[in-house]
């Protein structure tokens, strides 16, 4: 009488399970990478100079690819062109390596800025009309998009955009270190296309602000060609 043998021990399947979890967090991280470097950045809003379209500590996203491109209207992110920023400010900023490994907040957030543009290319934008209004190209356009009691602006000025470049301005005009005081800074008023990280299309928290972001193409419709 023979005695019957053991059944085969079927392999673990732990080891099969590591290697495919690390696959997929690979992927993903592969992933995460592409977007926020090519694609989309989230950022936050640290000041009050954008408000009260954006508020202090919203968390926005911007969109990095080259369409739909930037035109008057836009809100954009952009390096600083050079010194509008002064060291005093860019030095508050304290990264967390944990949120920008995981792509939540950018590296070098403290070194950018974020602004209306107001003029593009070979626009003349100007202070102010009989009524108080900006005008661009010779036409007064109306912004609905300014906080709250804000005027166009408090000082007048008359500048020409030079080609691939931006005139830009906060929302908050009583409160934004915007193109208007920056004439005497190295890197002059004016925003280079090249310095534009991306533009604004949507505000993800906190939860009850969160919405799309536009272009308000209808305050520049009536605007001319320059």
């Amino acid at each position: 009488m023979t005695q019957d043998s053991a059944p085969p021990r079927r392999p673990s399947r732990i080891p099969a399970l590591l290697k495919e979890a690390a696959i997929i967090i690979i992927v993903a991280l592969v992933i995460s990478t592409v977007v926020r470097t090519w694609v989309m950045r989230s950022f936050y809003i640290p000041s009050a100079s954008m408000e009260d379209t954006l508020q202090v500590d919203d968390r926005i996203l911007v969109n990095q690819l080259p369409w739909p491109g930037v035109d008057r209207g836009t809100i954009i992110v952009f390096d600083d062109p050079g010194g509008w920023l002064d060291t005093s400010v860019t030095q508050q900023y304290t990264p967390n390596p944990v949120l920008e490994f995981l792509g939540l907040v950018p590296a070098d957030a403290g070194t950018q800025l974020i602004k209306r543009v107001i003029g593009v290319g070979g626009d003349t934008v100007e202070c102010c009309d009989d009524q108080g209004r900006l005008m661009v190209n010779g036409e007064p356009i109306d912004e609905p998009y300014l906080a709250e009691g804000a005027t166009p602006s408090d000082i007048p000025f008359e500048v020409t955009v030079p080609d691939g470049h931006y005139w830009v301005m906060g929302d908050n005009r009583s409160n934004s270190l915007d193109s208007r005081f920056n004439t005497d800074s190295a890197g002059g008023p004016f925003v280079p296309e090249d310095a534009v990280v991306g533009t604004v299309f949507f505000i993800n928290w906190p939860a009850d602000r969160i919405r799309p972001m536009g272009t308000p193409d209808e305050v520049f419709a009536g605007v001319p060609a320059p």
